[in-house]
Formats: structure tokens, sequence, C-alpha cells
């Protein structure tokens, strides 16, 4: 069995203190992938003094050089696709072609700012005195942080740290600790790909023993966080308080609403697509579905029937729909709320259980009748479940989206194109769909939420350079003897 060390300073490395954790499969919980280490502050500080020292050369190389080196770690990706796409599979327990579209999602992204690598990076201004040369240009913060989650082990990283790098950053990145072998494979792409020595350094380990170290280290310009609203808050706090650039990502309680001239077919299938896909654990998944009265028994009684025929199982069986949750903590918290939401009052009308024992299986579970202020309705699941909850008309559908305290993705279905209109005009989220599934982002355009689903950032896209780059304004006159 492989034992995987980090990568600091372009080597990898064995933690200082000797320690190990086995990397578990969630589908089959006997099973350990490989070991990886149980690093420590000491570790850390390592990794921010390697990539302090490569930051200098880096940032002096030209943006197109460092954008050929994405390039060429997006068909290393490519070319690997399927033995990464099985290893995630593994690791994390969504289904291999969701794995390996991942892979590929994340193979697109470094493409993507491997092009941007070539668009302008300031702009010419008009000056009060025409012999002045005014313009802005773009620099690099320096070190940055990157914080990952493990639903999206490849593409959530792909999509900080190709930014970060391409505008001329050194990157600390601390993957998240149940998804490691996937956080290699990035790193190994880029490193083949020519990545120099100490500009991108992995650190594996828990988060609450290395996310204090990075979050509040002085020589940390930037901390890019997807995760938990708790770590979330905690790392803006300590940002804001030394004053270096923070970018949250965090949770959601996402909804479709199904009006009643809906297209019923189409919105049972992208709501099962939204919410039991990847087992729901996703920041976009489908938590909520809010249905106007003419349509809510048909939709409810089809939404559990077309849940009861899913196929739960081995992540690298072709039939099957719907892999375990991640980790054991996952499994115990979705059952809780599946518990949770009985004790309130809730119907629920089909899943509900643990399955095989061998692995964190839970069934697709959907919920009728739910009180739309109880904690089913309100708190983020991460797990396949789904309140369907009443509303008399669309104006009472949008008090229950927007009386959410997050705010990252919704859906409407309806054939009114007034109504979709006036959806998108009045739902407080930063990602709404039109008569598609919660779920799913394009890398050219922004992504992020509202409320407390962000720190008001956006990702991917241009938006990322935002983050990634400060704004340096110049003001050039000529010499007194020109």
């Amino acid at each position: 069995m492989s034992t995987y060390h980090n990568l600091i300073g372009g080597r990898w490395t064995a933690a200082r203190s000797g320690r190990v954790r086995p990397d578990l499969n969630p589908s089959r919980t006997s099973e350990v992938l490989a070991h990886f280490p149980e690093s420590d502050p000491l570790d850390l500080q390592d990794a921010l003094e390697a990539a302090s020292s490569a930051y200098p050369k880096w940032r002096s190389m030209s943006l197109v050089a460092r954008g050929d080196i994405l390039y060429r770690a997006a068909e290393l990706l490519t070319a690997r696709a399927d033995a990464i796409g099985r290893d995630l599979a593994l690791e994390e327990g969504k289904t291999f072609p969701e794995a390996k579209g991942e892979t590929l999602r994340a193979a697109a992204i470094l493409r993507y700012y491997a092009g941007e690598a070539r668009q302008e990076t300031g702009e010419v201004y008009a000056a009060q005195d025409p012999t002045t040369l005014l313009y802005t240009r773009r620099e690099p913060l320096g070190v940055v942080g990157v914080i990952t989650p493990w639903n999206f082990p490849i593409a959530i990283p792909a999509w900080k740290i190709a930014p970060a790098l391409v505008y001329g950053n050194a990157v600390v990145w601390k993957p998240a600790d149940i998804t490691p072998l996937t956080a290699f494979h990035l790193a190994q792409a880029l490193v083949d790909a020519g990545l120099p020595e100490g500009v991108l350094n992995v650190v594996y380990g828990r988060g609450s023993v290395l996310g204090p170290v990075l979050t509040e280290d002085r020589a940390v310009r930037g901390i890019s966080f997807t995760g938990s609203n708790a770590v979330g808050r905690g790392i803006g706090i300590a940002c804001a308080t030394r004053g270096a650039k923070y970018q949250l990502e965090m949770g959601g309680k996402n909804a479709v609403v199904v009006l009643a001239d809906a297209d019923l077919e189409l919105a049972v299938e992208m709501t099962i697509r939204g919410a039991m896909r990847s087992t729901g654990q996703k920041c976009t998944a489908t938590s909520r579905v809010i249905v106007e009265a003419p349509l809510l028994d048909a939709f409810t009684e089809a939404l559990a029937e077309r849940c009861r025929g899913l196929q739960v199982g081995d992540p690298l069986d072709s039939a099957t729909y719907m892999g375990p949750l991640a980790s054991a903590d996952q499994q115990k918290t979705v059952l809780d709320y599946i518990r949770l939401g009985q004790e309130e009052g809730a119907r629920l009308v089909t899943g509900g259980e643990a399955l095989d024992p061998s692995g964190y299986y839970v069934a697709p579970t959907v919920f009728a009748g739910v009180n739309p202020g109880s904690r089913l309705a309100t708190e983020e699941i991460f797990g396949p479940v789904v309140a369907v909850v009443p509303a008399a008309s669309m104006d009472e559908a949008l008090q229950l989206v927007n009386g959410s305290s997050f705010g990252l993705s919704s859906s409407v279905f309806t054939r009114d194109l007034g109504k979709a209109l006036r959806y998108v005009e009045e739902v407080e989220c930063g990602i709404v769909h039109v008569n598609s599934e919660t779920a799913g982002a394009e890398p050219h355009v922004p992504f992020g939420g509202m409320k407390e689903s962000s720190s008001n950032s956006r990702e991917q896209g241009k938006s990322a350079r935002e983050f990634f780059t400060q704004v340096k304004t110049v003001y050039m006159d000529r010499p007194a003897s020109v």
C-alpha cells in the first residue's frame, strides 16, 4: 500500500511528526486506499518558507509562460482522467462518470486560465495632462493560502489554484483530509507540467490543526476557502484582523420552485439530479422544493416514485446512480437530520434509512408537509434529503426562497416567460436557473452566493482575477529635458 507525502519546495516530503493516517473507501469502509501525512504546524511553516522563496522568480515570469504550464497540466489531467476518476470515486464516493467528469472539468478550468494569460492586464486612461501616460497594472498578492473541501476534490482546487498561479502568486494548499489522493493527482499534474519548485506546496492534515496557522501567518496575503460557515467566519475574522484578503464560499439551502404551469416530468427529473447526484453533497445541491398547490400532490408522488427506483451502491458499478456518503460523520449527520425531520412532524414519503452496512449508504429521502420554519427546511444537510414545501402562489414561493439565511443557487420551473423573468429579478441568490437543476457551474462565469453563502466575493471566470491580483495605478511623465 502506498504512503504519500507533502509537496514542499518541489519535493515530496514526509511529515515532521512521522505520523500518517489512512485514506478510506466510503463504499467499503474496511478498505484502506493509501496513507497520507498527519502534518503539524512545522510542516506548514516549511511550506510557507518554500513559497516565499519561490515567489519572486515566479512573479517575474511572463503571464504567457505561466499559462503554458497550466495548459500542459490540463493535457495531463485529460490523459489521466480515467485513473484519476477511479481514485476520486473510490475515496469520495461519487459515481465514476461524475468523478471522471469532474476531472475533465478541472482540465477545462486549467485551459481557461491558460487562455486568460493572454488577456489584458491593465487599462490606459486619459490624463489631465496630455503628456502623462496614465495606466493601471495588475500584480499578484504574493503567497496565498488555499483551503478546499472534499466534495469536489479536484474541480474546486483547480478553480482556486489555476488563477492564483497564472496571475503570479505562490500557493500553499491545504486539501481536505478525506480526499487526499485526488489532491495528489492535481499537484502531480502541475509538477509534471513544469511548475517550478516551491510555487505550489501541498500540506496534508487536519484543518483544525493547520487552518489557524495558515490563516494567521502574516506571510499569507490572501486566503481562498470553501467549506462550512463556522470555519469560514473564523477565517474572515482572522484575515480582516491582519489586513489580508479573504474569499469565502460556504453553505447553501438551495430551493427549486415548481409553479403550477411547470413541465412536471422535467421538474421531477431536474430535482432528482440536483438533489441526489453526488449523494446530495454539493453546495449547490437541491435541498428544498417549493411547489405551487395545484401540482403539489402529483409532484410529490412522482418525485418519491423516481427516488425509489434509483440504484444506490458501488460508485464503480455502471448501473449505480448514487454512491455512499463520503464519511461516517456525514452519514451520521444525514441520519440525524432525518430523525429530526420526523420529530418536527414532517411526513417521510420514502427513504430515511441507512443501507448496505459495508459503506456509508443512505437511501434517497423525500419529506412532504415540511414546515418552512423547521430545521429540516432551513439548515444545510449535505446529503440525499429533499424537503417538499407547499406554496399557495408564486408570491409565497418567492418569500419562502428568500426567507433563507443562505443565497447560493435556486431554480424555477415554469412555461411562463414573464414569471421566469420576475423570479430571476426578485430571488436573492447568486446563481439562478430556469427549467434546470440547481447544481452545475461553467468555468468562465462568476460563481458565488449572497447572504451567508459567501463573503460577497465571486470565483471562476474573470472574477478570480479580482481576488488574486491587486491594482497599481501608474502616472508616467516625461523628464523635463525631453
